[in-house]
């Protein structure tokens, strides 16, 4: 047996990750080792999954990344509010709305559908303002995001009636916070 394999043996050889990979790693570790926010696994599966193997990302380009999962998951969570209104049920195995709670879910939907339209409308802004360098601006709508995912799950709370929106609200708010701890190290 040669030398390099009993090396290769004793000393395994970490799959080497791709340079967007690291990035993103080192950046995850960076606003997600201490946030009470998100952690470093949820930032890592976000940013992974749109990141591809871009060589050359910083936080404001990773800022961006959060802000379009941000726009592609408030307008999959209003489709689902819409689907749900419908009496048509949230897809992917949601439970359809009980006759009892109608009221009172049709009442929080219709609120999560103004809230979740308004993260829609907003997510070209905060990407203009990224674009634009104006990264308070882009930050503060960011917030105003976190804080409409987080109105929209208290409102079922308040209503006394479980949320079929538990999922989104969380992804919601959790990337709208990611977005924002990643403009602030840009």
């Amino acid at each position: 047996m040669s030398v390099v394999a009993v090396l290769l043996l004793l000393f395994p050889v970490a799959p080497a990750l791709l340079p967007s990979a690291q990035i993103i790693l080192a950046a995850c570790k960076t606003v997600g080792g201490g946030s009470t926010y998100f952690d470093v696994q949820f930032c890592e599966e976000a940013l992974g999954s749109v990141a591809g193997s871009v060589h050359s990302l910083n936080y404001q380009d990773l800022g961006g990344l959060a802000v379009g999962l941000l726009a592609n998951n408030a307008t999959s969570t209003r489709d689902k509010i819409g689907r749900l209104l419908r009496g048509g049920g949230g897809g992917g195995g949601d439970v359809k709305l009980k006759p009892e709670n109608d009221a009172a879910v049709g009442w929080c939907l219709q609120s999560c559908w103004s809230l979740y339209g308004g993260i829609v409308e907003d997510g070209s802004a905060s990407s203009a303002a990224i674009k634009a360098g104006k990264l308070g601006e882009a930050t503060a709508i960011l917030e105003k995001a976190a804080d409409a995912a987080k109105k929209c799950e208290d409102g079922f709370g308040k209503g006394s009636v479980a949320s079929p929106l538990t999922t989104e609200d969380d992804d919601a708010y959790k990337l709208a916070k990611l977005g924002v701890a990643l403009l602030r190290f840009a």
